[in-house]
This record gives C-alpha cells, structure tokens and sequence, in this order.
C-alpha cells in the first residue's frame, strides 16, 4: 500500500487543545508548551486566538502570549523557520493580528473559517456566508498587505452537528473559494468527529484531483467516536501530506463555562459528553507514522516527554496511548 513518504504535522495543542479547557491555563505554561513544539522541530504552531476575550477568556493573554515566544532566548533563533498562527475570525480579530505584526510580535498567519453548513457558519461567526466570504475577501488582502499568511478553513465536509449531513462538493467549491480570494492554504476540518475513514478518503482524492495546489491541504480530525487516526490512515491512502493534532487528543468547541464563570463561547456545546471530543492525538499519530516509515521532521521521544507534562498541567490522564505505552522498541535488547 502507497503513503507518502514525507509529511508535515502542525500542532495546535495552544490554541484548539487549550480553547476547551474550563479553566484557563496560565501563561507560563502556554509559553512552555510553545518552547517546547518548537524544540521538538514542529514548523506549523497555533498560538492563540485573536477573539473577544469576553467570550473566550482563555485567550485573554493573546498578546502576551506571542510577544513572550517571539523573544525567548529558548526557541527565538528558530522562529525564522516556525510558522506561527492566530485565530482570527473576525474583523476586529484581524486588526489586533495586523496590528501586532506591525509593533513587531504578531502572527505570521491567522485562520479564518468558513462551514458549508448555513446554520453552523452563523454559530461560529455570527454571519451568514454571503457576509463572510465578502469579509474574508477584504480582509485577505489587507493581512496579506502586512506580510500575514491566511489559512482559509472549510468546515463541516462530512456533516454539521446543527443540521445533519452535508455535500461534500460544497467544501471542494469553497476550497477553489478561498485560493481564488487569497488564502495560502486550506484546512479541511472534521470539527465534530463525524467523517468515517470511506468517506475521508472518497472526498481528500476527490479534492486532490480537484485543486491545483494539493500540498496545500490540510488534514484536521476530531476523535470524538475514535475514529481519527482511521482518518488520518484514510487521508494518507488518498496522498495528503499535512495533518494537525494535539497534545493528549484534547480540544474542541470554545468553552462556554472557564474558572467557575459561565462565557458565551460558541454557545451550547454540540455533544453529550465534553471530555471526548478532541483532536487526534498528536504523540499518537507521530508514533504511528514513525512505525509506517513515514518522515515527519520531529523529534518523537520529546513529543512523548510533552504529551506527559501536557497532562501535569491540566491534571488529568489525557487521550494518548502512546504516552502510556511508548514507543515500539527499535533493537533488540540484550
């Protein structure tokens, strides 16, 4: 059976593991965590989210975040081969980004998203998608004028967790949307764990044979029914070479209750059970493909060593069995 032989993993424990703890996690060890990634090789990092602080207070250091791993003396001389990444899905989001960037410390890519679901896209963003792509389209340009890269995110590809099932042509249309607008690259993006590896590898051959750029494409899986790393062997089977993950298989929607104080995340959550709707985990995943031969640039024993102070720091066991069982010997031991 063919895989690619080489594959870039970005981690977004920062950002999307992070978003859906209920109580903030401080600074330090953000700043560590980040440090960390970078020490480990990964070039693909999501930092923060640009986002009222109001509604997402686990991002309320946003900007302290970036200026503290822009100048520390750990990771700074490697920066210049890190990409870093902030949510930005709105337009005041945007400016803080722009604006940060300007005074020397922002990000070198934000993400904007879009959902081929109607209902979802309001959820997310408060627009209809007529309104946001006319946004994203005024706003690529402007980030790109202050030397921003811009990921252009799809959403719900293989169902919304509001609405049902969804036609996956809709999100290969949308993908030809954002490059024709502007976006370096597209995320396609499992946000609620309900793509099963068939249909994961009918659209990612489909969209292969569909774009232009397929290095461009992003691979992001939940887990929430345990499907994920079935979906990241599906996605390599249909030749992508990109893929996110976390830290522990952690993540999720923006929570809506962080340190005892009810927010407005993004609302209700859209599932039973808030502790299981993670991303792939990132120890797993980088230890599966070492074991396929697969290069994926990174250090995997410090990825391990992470994955288990990630759980010191939340104080729970997480969702990797990689860090539980390690890895598969190499040699014999004698």
């Amino acid at each position: 059976m063919e895989y690619p032989k080489k594959v870039v993993i970005g981690d977004i424990t920062v950002r999307d593991g992070f978003q859906h703890e209920e109580q903030f996690v401080p600074t330090d060890a953000k700043v560590w965590m980040l440090e960390q990634l970078v020490l480990a090789g990964f070039k693909h990092i999501e930092v923060t989210n640009f986002g009222n602080p109001r509604g997402m207070p686990q991002f309320k250091d946003a900007d302290e975040v970036f200026k503290r791993i822009r100048n520390s003396k750990k990771v700074k001389d490697r920066l210049d081969d890190v990409v870093l990444t902030a949510v930005t899905i709105r337009e005041r989001a945007i400016e803080r980004a722009i604006q940060a960037k300007l005074e020397g410390y922002g990000p070198d890519r934000i993400l904007l998203m879009v959902s081929t679901s109607e209902s979802h896209q309001y959820k997310n963003s408060g627009l209809s998608l007529k309104e946001y792509w006319a946004m994203s389209e005024e706003w690529i340009k402007k980030a790109r004028d202050a030397g921003i890269k811009v990921n252009g995110t799809v959403s719900t590809i293989w169902g919304c967790p509001i609405e049902g099932p969804t036609n996956m042509q809709d999100a290969i249309d949308f993908t030809n949307r954002w490059f024709d607008i502007g976006a370096n690259d597209v995320e396609h993006a499992d946000h609620d764990g309900s793509a099963s590896p068939d249909r994961v590898y009918e659209y990612f051959s489909r969209l292969l044979d569909g774009v232009d750029k397929p290095h461009k494409q992003i691979a992001h899986f939940h887990t929430t029914r345990g499907w994920g790393l079935a979906n990241v062997l599906a996605a390599l089977q249909a030749g992508v070479t990109n893929f996110e993950s976390t830290m522990g298989g952690i993540g999720g929607q923006p929570a809506n209750f962080v340190d005892r104080v009810p927010v407005s995340g993004t609302g209700d959550y859209y599932y039973k059970d808030p502790n299981i709707v993670g991303l792939v985990s990132t120890e797993d995943m980088v230890v599966m493909m070492d074991e396929m031969g697969i290069d994926t640039g990174l250090d995997v024993d410090k990825i391990l060593e992470i994955g288990k102070m990630t759980e010191r720091i939340l104080g729970r066991t997480l969702r990797s069995e990689s860090i539980k069982s390690g890895r598969i010997p190499k040699f014999l031991k004698g």
